[in-house]
């Protein structure tokens, strides 16, 4: 079952071009470290300035280096439901286990809409599919009713809930089923999204403090949420600090402090003003990790 702390890794450069050595390293680490699943080419893996090409690349060498260990959740989503199905079947075919399918950005589907894209994701390959909700980037929300009918469909099997709504988890619990696979999109409310039914979280954060995410993780799931406040208190500072800019940015540094990887990203981001360096540097030392 995919739950726990699972990393939306980023994705390494050196000198503007992918650095796959630092990627199978950065792989090997979070898998050591006990996280329990990886995303690679999500938001945070920078997938809107990759090649196509550059996207296939980085799925293939996670799958090749995780080697089975843990489960390999491939970003697979677009706004063009044709190449979303490219996406799909590359990932199939190179052996990830499931896909993080984004709802289409920018073109505002209606529900039905996303209905029919959803549905011709699912039929295009034996491939299982995580729904991808965040309206923020996407300008359009999955209603529960809707994902309702999806979780129908054999293969559609979770979603990453970025709403920030925590009644969302009650809500899609009760048009999905508790066996729905339901995993938080924000580390900050993580705490509270598994106390509602949710099983895990796509995480930022994980990118930084991989054993801290799976500790708190195996915590939560365990019911021992007082152990898990702990870990909370910790983590909650970096949650703040990795997104008071784009939070793939604020990874990539966190990384850099550790040794693990540059902080270089695409145009059109940029590396951290020195004010959010220190901010991220401050939560790193009170959460323990320097």
């Amino acid at each position: 079952m995919i739950k726990g702390s699972i990393p939306a890794l980023v994705t390494p450069f050196k000198n503007g071009e992918l650095d796959l050595d630092t990627l199978k390293q950065l792989v090997e680490w979070q898998i050591a470290e006990g996280s329990t699943g990886l995303v690679p080419v999500g938001t945070t893996g920078e997938s809107p300035t990759l090649s196509h090409e550059e996207h296939q690349t980085v799925i293939e060498v996670v799958v090749k280096t995780a080697r089975g260990r843990v489960p390999v959740i491939a970003g697979a989503g677009s706004n063009n439901t044709v190449e979303g199905i490219s996406l799909m079947r590359f990932a199939e075919k190179v052996g990830a286990d499931a896909a993080l399918v984004v709802t289409p950005y920018y073109n505002k589907p209606t529900q039905a809409g996303m209905v029919a894209h959803y549905t011709a994701l699912h039929d295009c390959c034996q491939l299982p599919i995580v729904i991808y909700n965040i309206p923020g980037r996407s300008v359009v929300d999955m209603m529960p009713d809707t994902m309702g009918q999806l979780a129908k469909l054999p293969r559609i099997i979770g979603v990453k809930d970025a709403t920030g709504k925590i009644d969302r988890v009650s809500q899609q619990r009760a048009t999905c089923g508790a066996d729905f696979i339901q995993l938080s999109g924000n580390d900050e409310t993580a705490l509270a999204f598994n106390a509602h039914g949710g099983v895990g979280c796509i995480s930022v954060t994980a990118n930084v403090a991989p054993r801290l995410c799976a500790e708190f993780q195996a915590a939560t799931l365990a019911g021992d949420y007082k152990k898990a406040l702990e870990y909370q208190d910790r983590l909650f500072p970096l949650h703040e600090a990795i997104f008071l800019e784009p939070g793939l940015a604020g990874a990539k540094y966190g990384l850099s402090l550790l040794g693990k990887c540059s902080e270089d990203v695409r145009l059109p981001l940029v590396t951290l003003t020195d004010g959010t360096k220190a901010r991220i540097k401050a939560a790193m030392q009170h959460a323990g990790l320097i």
